[in-house]
């Protein structure tokens, strides 16, 4: 295998950073829309880099490397920082900054935690995942009150503290077909969501909250009958 195919994984990885630097430029202009966008373009980065990092064998091959420290400050960028700035320039809270504070706080806490991302025979994420750019959309699209959205966010903040194991959706175990199909099909409907803004009317919204209350149902369950 020639020695910069390895490199091109990383490279893959790597332009995520410059998706975040274009998704923070976007939310100072306020075109949301486009933030949203580049959000579901770097969660298909990271949902596809895996498999071409192992396909290139880039552990064996490039073992000073570290992949997986780099597909997390990435996964900050877009999954925390960029989100917290959505919800301070979109004002979908009354005050903003201790909010946001508390949301890359507490991220910051949870992706140094060794336990984060357990693997054993089962795959899970310790606390919540962190997934606040899917939060953030919901909180913009559904335009629920400003307090309300406070409230969501301070709680879920709360949450990366507390040791609950939530799915991890492409290697969990259990139910993992079912998963992955209903995954898939929220996917396309909340990209959908997304396309169309500014329009938020009609009934894909609620369509696509199946999926998440399966999610959360699902981790709930594994974690009281381990």
């Amino acid at each position: 295998m020639p020695p910069i195919l390895p490199w091109i994984a990383h490279f893959y990885t790597a332009t995520g950073a410059v998706i975040a630097l274009l998704a923070t430029g976007t939310t100072f202009a306020h075109n949301f829309r486009a933030v949203f966008i580049y959000f579901v373009v770097a969660t298909f980065v990271d949902s596809t880099d895996g498999a071409l990092a192992r396909a290139l064998k880039v552990k064996e091959r490039l073992p000073h490397f570290d992949g997986a420290k780099l597909d997390d400050i990435i996964d900050y960028l877009m999954y925390v920082f960029v989100p917290a700035l959505v919800v301070w320039q979109a004002d979908l809270v009354p005050t903003a900054f201790p909010i946001c504070a508390a949301m890359v706080l507490s991220s910051a806490y949870g992706f140094s935690q060794a336990n984060a991302k357990v693997a054993s025979t089962d795959h899970f994420f310790t606390g919540f995942p962190s997934y606040w750019n899917i939060v953030v959309i919901y909180l913009y699209v559904l335009q629920l009150p400003q307090r309300t959205n406070a409230i969501i966010l301070a709680v879920l903040a709360i949450l990366v503290f507390v040791p609950i194991r939530y799915v991890y959706p492409s290697r969990t175990v259990a139910l993992k077909w079912p998963t992955l199909v209903l995954g898939t099909m929220w996917a396309v409907v909340f990209t959908w969501i997304i396309w169309r803004l500014p329009a938020v009317d009609g009934l894909w919204t609620m369509i696509s909250l199946v999926f998440p209350v399966y999610y959360v149902a699902l981790s709930l369950w594994l974690q009281f009958h381990r």
